[in-house]
């Protein structure tokens, strides 16, 4: 993959965060705040934890940093994967939303 095919691919999956966290904050009780810098997105919840999401681009990775950790994914041609087998991205994204807002949240 090319560095500008990563960033293509890298861009589509931050507005998708972008644009899930305006959609739970309008139909669900939770609240997200989504704050962007460059290539970086933090997720702030009522009760003041972060997610930080941010672009890896010299290794055409995207991190993701929550309360349980650090995880690393790699776009696979479909879907963002776990660098360590553990599962999609958008699927981790929901789980550790969830767990750390204490409501149940769907990305």
């Amino acid at each position: 993959m090319t560095d500008s095919e990563f960033m293509d691919h890298a861009e589509i999956l931050l507005h998708r965060v972008e644009a899930a966290c305006d959609r739970i904050s309008d139909e669900d009780s939770a609240d997200i705040d989504s704050q962007r810098t460059g290539g970086m997105v933090t997720l702030v919840f009522s009760n003041k934890s972060q997610i930080v999401i941010n672009l890896q681009k010299p290794l055409h990775e995207v991190w993701l940093a929550a309360r349980s950790g650090g995880y690393h994914y790699k776009f696979d041609g479909a879907l963002w994967q776990d660098t360590k087998g553990q599962g999609e991205f958008f699927a981790n994204l929901s789980r550790l939303a969830s767990e750390q807002s204490a409501c149940p949240l769907s990305f």
